[in-house]
């Protein structure tokens, strides 16, 4: 038996770099993963996300812009704290169904049972999401740029993740 990983594209392809976890899924979409790899673009749908949380997964990767003041492009590789979410609710009780607040869509999940996954974030920090009216299609240079980076960084993680507890190896 091996890994189960989900690796969850996250983005508005009309917010400019806010597309980036979509880019890069479309790119792994196109190249032949590790057996248990399954990629999903899933845009702005947070709920069918937060659904997918729930199944047996070993690892899930969300891939997403994330905003930390450094240099447009920069990527980040995290493994977040989930102590505080699992026992967290949104201050706001409204849920939007085409919201996509990766901390939001967890709250979601652990409120609809169990995500027993580890969770790894790939984050690009963006340089524009466009005008605020009018948004912006496609991603600025710096971040379409890093999505190689992103792809070998995703790749050496599934690469490097450990066989599952009760699986045992000969």
């Amino acid at each position: 038996m091996s890994s189960k990983t989900l690796i969850a594209g996250i983005g508005n392809i009309f917010l400019g770099d806010d597309a980036f976890g979509v880019e890069v899924a479309r790119v792994l979409l196109q190249r032949v993963l590790p057996e248990g790899v399954e990629v999903v673009d899933y845009g702005i749908r947070g709920f069918d996300l937060a659904y997918a949380l729930l199944e047996d997964w070993d690892v899930v990767i969300f891939v997403d812009a994330l905003n930390r003041g450094g240099v447009p492009g920069t990527l980040y590789l995290l493994e977040p704290d989930l102590s505080n979410v699992k026992n967290s609710r949104p201050e706001d009780k409204t849920i939007n169904p085409h919201g996509m607040e990766p901390v939001r869509v967890l709250q979601l999940a652990f409120s609809l049972g169990e995500v027993s996954a580890r969770i790894y974030l790939v984050g690009c920090e963006p340089e524009t999401f466009g005008d605020e009216l009018e948004g912006r299609m496609g991603l600025s240079r710096a971040v379409q740029t890093s999505i190689g980076g992103a792809i070998e960084m995703i790749e050496s993680l599934v690469e490097h993740i450990p066989a599952p507890a009760n699986e045992c190896r000969v």
